[in-house]
């Protein structure tokens, strides 16, 4: 039986490569694209859920009603454990799906890497970050049925 050091290395190994085929490979494959988007997510969600459920309700005082309880959740290591892969899990879905919107709307490669790399680290700065630049580009007239190069 792994112990939760070797889940918690073998789940920040899938999710870092997850995060280099996003940031550095084509994405025109869409067999490529999956692993990052699904297969990876779908995995460490597989791992989140095992966690999660077998360990969740062994926790004395542990839950989700206020913060002491979310302490005493995280007390125990696999609950730790299972908060960290759901970061993991999460984050590169969401990376995922902010790289697919960023290339739809044309933005450059170079400038979705520092976004992504803002998901990877932090998870909702990378998510604002990128919905507040396509909040922006979509306010170009080019986005509102204008033509390009017509007056705004």
């Amino acid at each position: 039986m792994p112990t939760p050091d070797q889940y918690f290395g073998w789940a920040g190994q899938a999710a870092m490569l997850g995060w280099l085929i996003l940031i550095f490979l084509p994405r025109r494959w869409p067999l490529l694209l999956a692993v990052p988007r699904y297969i990876i997510p779908f995995g460490l969600s597989l791992l989140y859920a095992g966690l999660a459920m077998t360990h969740f309700f062994s926790v004395e005082g542990g839950g989700y009603g206020s913060l002491d309880q979310v302490r005493a959740l995280l007390g125990k290591e696999e609950m730790l454990l299972a908060g960290w892969v759901h970061y993991l899990a999460f984050d590169l879905f969401i990376g995922g799906w902010i790289a697919v919107e960023a290339d739809k709307i044309g933005v450059n490669r170079l400038i979705q890497a520092p976004i992504l790399i803002a998901t990877f680290m932090f998870g909702p700065v990378g998510l604002a970050t990128f919905l507040a630049m396509r909040a922006g580009h979509f306010r170009k007239p080019e986005h509102e049925g204008m033509p390009k190069g017509a007056p705004a």
